[in-house]
């Protein structure tokens, strides 16, 4: 059950909507220039993210193909981001092999993509208010509640999402609580398609932090080699994208036109991120993870011991 739209000091200047988006019930959070979409029964996916009224997420496909198992808007990825390099990884203590659980989507070489909890109806709103910070959202999806999900992925735990809109961005923070009797690895993160709105793709620079680049095989997965990489702020022109990086100290990445500057700022518990620029699209992909591609094969992710808690955040704002 959605609760109902709390008010208090600074709501009238920040509000939350309940609605629908194409169909489907959505969660409005608006505070000052900016709002932002999602929907509460699919996902919790952003679907919509304005700077004062112009858009900023791209939706390729549609929404039927969101739940035909694509990625489009701001989708979160878990309990894997990106590809696994096989049906089989050991974790906890134990060898899992996903290809009998439900909601695992493949890629063109055949690999397990992108986690299990694209388009989830399983997702429940706590809360909604709008207050002095702003229009805030808070949902839970109590993973270890569903034996389907648990198939792929044996370690019960529940994720909270909060979402909160004040006057600047768009800020959203993914707790994961144990609550099962053994370690749960960490490995998500997220997919969002940006844009700059009015703006050619050729015109448009492509600002990244100084990094070092994963080397990938064939299947796009990481060697163990790396090359590090200076920061740039270069345009997108006719380049193309498919790689994933390990960040520093400094993890603010961007897109930016003659007029304006879109930030995506990541914390600490996102050390990795995939930037995909394919050819032909308006859109950029710039991926936060808490874990590099393939963490659940290699061992390479946190892990959250029974009890215990991991939360990662990222904000979104444009200039």
């Amino acid at each position: 059950m959605v609760p109902r739209e709390t008010g208090g000091a600074g709501s009238d200047r920040a509000r939350v909507d309940l609605g629908t988006f194409r169909g489907y019930p959505s969660v409005t959070l608006a505070a000052g220039a900016v709002d932002a979409t999602f929907l509460s029964g699919l996902g919790m996916v952003g679907v919509s993210l304005r700077f004062d009224g112009r858009e900023y997420l791209a939706l390729p496909g549609g929404i039927g193909a969101y739940t035909r198992g694509h990625t489009l808007g701001l989708p979160l990825l878990h309990p894997w981001a990106n590809r696994l390099g096989g049906d089989r990884y050991r974790a906890g203590g134990r060898t899992v092999d996903v290809s009998g659980g439900a909601g695992v989507h493949r890629e063109g070489n055949g690999l397990p993509i992108h986690g299990t909890v694209i388009a989830s109806r399983y997702w429940s709103v706590e809360r909604l208010e709008a207050t002095a910070r702003g229009a805030a959202l808070r949902a839970c999806l109590p993973f270890g509640d569903h034996p389907d999900l648990l198939a792929s992925f044996p370690f019960p735990h529940d994720l909270t999402l909060e979402a909160l809109v004040d006057g600047d961005g768009l800020a959203v923070t993914v707790t994961l609580r144990s609550t099962g009797r053994r370690p749960v690895p960490v490995s998500f993160g997220w997919h969002p398609y940006l844009r700059l709105p009015d703006a050619r793709r050729s015109s448009v620079r492509l600002v990244l932090p100084r990094r070092d680049r994963l080397e990938h095989d064939e299947r796009q997965l990481p060697t163990g080699a790396t090359i590090g990489e200076g920061p740039e702020a270069e345009p997108i022109g006719r380049r193309r994208f498919d790689d994933g990086y390990r960040l520093g100290r400094d993890r603010v990445l961007g897109l930016e036109a003659a007029d304006r500057r879109l930030t995506l700022q990541l914390d600490r518990h996102y050390p990795y991120a995939q930037v995909w620029v394919p050819k032909g699209h308006g859109f950029v992909a710039l991926e936060p993870m808490t874990a590099p591609t393939n963490a659940l094969v290699t061992g390479e992710h946190p892990t959250v011991e029974p009890g215990g808690s991991f939360s990662a955040g990222f904000v979104i704002r444009v200039v």
